[in-house]
């Protein structure tokens, strides 16, 4: 039986780019990106201690990024339906100059 963990409030703008702009929590979003995984498959493709892990995941958790459901004793983690919209969002718009 799955059942969805509790999330926090979302962030916004430069608090969210900032949190994805890790070197960690990049890699984490781009194997998300991927397809959800087991916190063990992840470990097995980002070898960091387990506790470090765990602090990214919860940090991605809380800015929204992330959901996490458990399974018996595992957790599985996905990137967020809206993840890549937010992120895109939260970029500032860029005009491009005329080309003389």
């Amino acid at each position: 039986m799955k059942t969805e963990m509790t999330e926090h409030r979302p962030l916004q703008g430069a608090e969210l780019l900032a949190v994805a702009a890790d070197p960690i929590r990049w890699t984490l979003l781009n194997k998300l990106a991927a397809g959800g995984s087991c916190v063990c498959n992840l470990q097995a493709d980002v070898p960091i201690a387990a506790n470090l892990l765990s602090y990214h995941l919860k940090v991605l958790r809380e800015a929204g990024l992330v959901t996490a459901s458990r399974r018996g004793r595992w957790i599985d983690y996905a990137l967020a339906p809206d993840a890549l919209d937010r992120l895109h969002a939260a970029l500032p718009a860029v005009t491009a100059a005329p080309v003389p």
